[in-house]
């Protein structure tokens, strides 16, 4: 593995490579419009499902997507905060505060530069397609499911950290819904369904707010109370308390000077850091895996094909820049994305546009975000939850993926609900791993060969006999396969193993190969090897199992094994 940088720009350089028109930068200005446009309500809405004020999501919009853009690896990818790292950010939240989940982001986005720096891109790919479709699918149910609060207007204590007592929890509150909240979900749900379906080119997030913005100003005024992100949120200047979102950009300052869980200042210490590893990484594993699986759907979906160690970088970049003013975690998502494929960009420079759509719905709009109901934002979550999980794909893989791919996925499915995304990945890799060892095992196998099976068989000497070996020989497989080397007649003064079929050997065969050696040498055998291919001779050679007189030798067919047979047994004989 390579420890050189990977190129920085590199999305930058293909799309001029690709040469830059006017039509193409019209393009990009549609295409940063209308994902800008759909960026607003879904940066506020994850913001709080994460447990932190609104206007940091538009402040990850703001800094890292511009940012990632810039420096990433592909022209199509959109960045910000995404629906996946809920299930991570929101324990961080509680337990560290916005502090401390800043500080987190920033640990993750130099993870994630140094998987670029150790060109660990491709590494991506060997994650099974049932793991990210087991914790994708878990990671949407539980999204969803935090959600009814909202949706419902629902009044919960709130103590609850684990998904079955916060379920618990939402169960019991089932009684306080708020009739006024329940309609707006219900209406703002019906609209994101419906409305893609009749007039596609329109953001139904849009259409769905603004529904449900006017349906709670009717309510408001017909004496409904309604839950309201004015009411929910405030900020302070001067001493002077506003309710919803401040209206002018971030200011830089260290997570360390903002509060903790308690709301006290957040204290740097060793412990500190160590406790905020482990979520660190699972940050940066899941934004790898999230920004590279949508860089590789953008490829599908124009062509084109990114450079996945330069996208890494640009998202560390992004996530280590991003929380000194304010931004939580940002990834590269497939919703977004994909819409700015379909509105026409064909640069970077679209997802730039988007952020600087943002920015302009901060200085100018924030007050009116203040009459955003929070039923609308819990709809719009709702909707984001249903399409990541690709119910579809799940009950099409259901039905037919072998049983073992099944189990992989319900477990990680499972495991990603009931407690962690990083448990649910750890458990499904180990357990695809193992079961793809016991098919692989499965694949090798050993017999003696039929003397009938081949005309130099017919003539081999009564005290030879001749086995085959196909398949690899590793861990899982090598101690079974060569097992059948030592049973055979006292009489037998010559073994002959054909091994055209074995591709490749491990340590654990080298060390099979030795044992059966010292066996046959205590025994008077000697071992003929037929037809081994260069690189597994080549193993068995630096390992150590080299030609030896009337012991070891190497042949390429059959035929050459009989007469080595034969004038070793004639050496014997004149012994």
């Amino acid at each position: 593995m390579s420890f050189s940088a990977p190129p920085l720009f590199a999305a930058w350089r293909q799309a001029w490579r690709a040469g830059y028109t006017l039509e193409r930068l019209r393009g990009d200005l549609v295409a940063g419009l209308t994902v800008g446009i759909i960026a607003i309500p879904l940066a506020m809405a994850l913001a709080i499902a994460v447990g932190v004020p609104p206007q940091h999501g538009l402040y990850t919009v703001l800094v890292a997507a511009p940012l990632i853009a810039l420096t990433g690896g592909s022209r199509f990818n959109v960045s910000g905060p995404t629906a996946a790292f809920v299930v991570i950010l929101l324990p961080i939240t509680q337990q560290y505060g916005l502090g401390g989940l800043l500080l987190c982001t920033m640990l993750a986005g130099l993870i994630l530069i140094a998987l670029g720096l150790m060109r660990a891109g491709r590494l991506i790919q060997y994650i099974p397609y049932p793991v990210i479709l087991g914790f994708t699918a878990g990671i949407g149910v539980v999204i969803a499911t935090l959600q009814l609060k909202d949706l419902l207007g629902l009044t919960t204590a709130g103590h609850a950290k684990h998904y079955i007592e916060q379920l618990g929890e939402l169960v019991v509150a089932l009684p306080s819904a708020h009739l006024g909240d329940g309609i707006i979900g219900v209406a703002c749900l019906a609209v994101l369904i419906a409305w893609p379906r009749w007039v596609p080119r329109v953001p139904g997030h849009l259409v769905a707010l603004l529904v449900g913005a006017l349906l709670g100003l009717a309510m408001e005024r017909g004496g409904w109370p309604i839950a309201t992100l004015g009411e929910r949120f405030s900020y302070v200047v001067d001493g002077i308390a506003y309710p919803g979102i401040p209206p002018f950009l971030p200011s830089f300052d260290w997570p360390w000077n903002l509060s903790d869980s308690q709301g006290h200042e957040l204290v740097l210490s060793y412990d500190l850091f160590r406790q905020l590893l482990g979520p660190a990484f699972a940050i940066a594993m899941l934004g790898a895996i999230e920004s590279l699986l949508c860089a590789v759907v953008a490829d599908g979906m124009t062509g084109s094909k990114h450079d996945p160690n330069a996208e890494l970088m640009g998202q560390g970049l992004g996530n280590l820049v991003a929380p000194l003013f304010g931004g939580i975690t940002a990834t590269a998502a497939i919703a977004r994305s994909a819409t700015n494929v379909r509105s026409g960009a064909t640069s970077p420079l679209a997802a730039i546009i988007h952020s600087l759509v943002v920015l302009v719905a901060i200085v100018l709009l924030a007050p009116l975000f203040s009459y955003l109901p929070m039923a609308a934002l819990a709809a719009l979550l709702v909707m984001v939850a249903w399409n990541m999980s690709e119910a579809g794909h799940v009950l099409h893989t259901l039905r037919i993926a072998p049983r073992s791919d099944v189990l992989v996925l319900l477990t990680c499915l499972s495991l990603t609900v009931l407690f962690d995304m990083v448990m649910a990945v750890a458990v499904g890799l180990l357990l695809a791993a193992g079961l793809f060892i016991k098919r692989m095992s499965e694949l090798t196998d050993s017999a003696e060969l039929p003397r009938h099976v081949h005309k130099a068989l017919l003539d081999m000497p009564e005290h030879v006999r001749c086995y085959a070996i196909r398949g690899p020989l590793f861990f899982g497989a090598a101690e079974k396969a060569l097992d059948v080397l030592r049973k055979f007649d006292p009489g037998v003064r010559v073994v002959v193993v054909e091994m055209s079929a074995v591709p490749m050997l491990d340590m654990t065969a080298l060390a099979a190969f030795e044992n059966i050696l010292r066996d046959y040498r205590k025994q008077g055998i000697g071992l003929i090897l037929v037809a081994t291919a260069p690189r597994v001779r080549l193993k068995l050679r630096r390992a150590g199992i080299h030609r030896e007189q009337r012991q070891l030798a190497y042949v390429q067919t059959l035929e050459q094994a009989r007469v080595k047979s034969e004038h070793w047994l004639a050496s014997r004989m004149a012994h």
